[in-house]
């Protein structure tokens, strides 16, 4: 028996016990009885959202799997031959790793004072007003010299 039909029930029950809105008794369980039809008419509301939301999820699940066979696949190297058991791997199909190494050479790696994150910065950035990811708190940033001092 679902909650509704539960409530359903207990409305009978007091229509067939004549308890009307005569008596204070009969005003009580007439306005306990419309909440708990409210109450069963919510419950049954966010039971239909929840099974939507499963079959969403079960969806999206299975997506995930078929997108994580397709990427992880243990059988790469098929890729590469055509049938006759050789490598048809071009290394000129393949590139350099080490081209885009200048855009990295001066990346700074910062520590977010508030929750101790490592973070990477670009020098174009104001290092007055970083932002950490990890926190969303914001900080800024003095470059220690690392050169000759004037003590030296």
């Amino acid at each position: 028996m679902t909650l509704s039909e539960k409530v359903a029930y207990l409305k009978g029950l007091a229509e067939g016990m004549k308890l009307g809105t005569e008596s204070n008794e009969g005003k009580l369980f007439t306005e306990i009885i419309g909440v708990l039809e409210d109450v069963a008419d919510s419950v049954t509301a966010l039971e239909d959202e929840c099974d939507r939301l499963n079959d969403y999820v079960e969806e999206l699940d299975e997506d995930l799997g078929a997108a994580e066979e397709y990427l992880y696949d243990e059988d790469d190297d098929e890729d590469y031959e055509d049938g006759d058991g050789e490598d048809d791997y071009d290394e000129d199909d393949d590139f350099d790793v080490d081209d885009d190494d200048d855009d990295y050479d001066d990346v700074i790696e910062i520590e977010c004072p508030n929750c101790g994150e490592t973070i990477c910065v670009p020098p174009t950035v104001d290092y007055a007003h970083l932002i950490c990811p990890a926190c969303n708190e914001e900080f800024s940033y003095i470059e220690e010299d690392e050169g000759p001092t004037d003590e030296d």
